[in-house]
């Protein structure tokens, strides 16, 4: 995938993660572009333990497991977060 690729599917990603865990998470455009891209690379190792497969390129199976990756992710910061507040 380019770069503009894993932009895009960052960003979709990342809304979607915070549509389905809405609250306070840090940031903006940019926080959220990370928080897809990142969740794109948890997804896509989870999957292919599980033998779903991989986060290849912008298709359905590759936004659910980003997607599930990025909710992860969302769901790690805020259970540190308010352990430390």
């Amino acid at each position: 995938m380019g770069i503009l690729t894993w932009l895009l599917l960052g960003l979709v990603v990342g809304v979607l993660a915070k549509f389905i865990m809405p609250g306070k998470d840090p940031g903006g455009v940019f926080v959220t572009i990370l928080i897809g891209i990142a969740g794109a690379f948890v997804g896509g190792y989870i999957g292919s333990l599980l033998g779903l497969g991989d986060v290849t390129g912008f298709n359905l199976v590759s936004l659910g497991l980003a997607t599930v990756g990025a909710v992860i992710l969302l769901a790690l910061y805020r259970m540190f977060r308010s352990g430390t507040e």
